[in-house]
């Protein structure tokens, strides 16, 4: 076989897995219609945006995480859809501090709401076209006195200082002489 009817042999390998998955995206687009159609997940008000997404994390136990936000809310029956769109978090936990930092484009400093428990933080934020409500659960109990929020960029971060800092104590010993 000459060389270039091999070489015709491998282009044709990407075409066929070219053509694959093109056969996926429409099958998942026909899917996500018919979802749409049989879920009467449109909207009531005109103009009003269907939002959902995901993420999936590994937690510190080597676990995943998978952590939904958007406007889309689950119930037993049909999803509802929220004006109050839940946006993504992230929880941090330092040496003294729990700190949180959520996604809120679009919303002015003085409309963002912040309330802290010992083990709970709730955020609020809306303005004129954009509402926002999450409800996160503190990974240790903290003193919400003393929670400072900074917003930036669409970016909310929050500190919170633990409860309890537990400090590792050092064992100093006698040192050895190595002779």
């Amino acid at each position: 076989m000459a060389w270039w009817r091999r070489r015709r042999d491998i282009f044709d390998i990407f075409e066929d897995f070219f053509k694959e998955i093109e056969e996926v995206e429409r099958a998942f687009l026909r899917e996500f219609e018919d979802m749409l159609t049989r879920t009467s997940m449109i909207p009531e008000k005109p103009g009003q945006p269907i939002v959902y997404g995901f993420r999936i994390t590994i937690g510190p136990d080597g676990r995943p995480i998978i952590e939904e936000f958007g406007n889309i809310r689950k119930t037993r029956g049909r999803p509802i859809i929220s004006e109050e769109h839940e946006p993504p978090v992230d929880v941090f936990e330092e040496d003294d501090h729990v700190v949180v930092i959520a996604e809120i484009p679009g919303v002015e400093k003085d409309k963002i709401d912040i309330r802290a428990t010992e083990n709970k933080l709730i955020i609020k934020a809306s303005d004129t076209n954009r509402k926002y409500y999450k409800e996160v659960e503190l990974p240790v109990e903290v003193k919400p006195e003393t929670a400072k929020a900074t917003y930036k960029n669409g970016i909310l971060e929050v500190r919170i200082q633990k409860k309890e800092v537990k400090k590792e104590k050092k064992e100093e010993g006698i040192k050895v002489k190595v002779e």
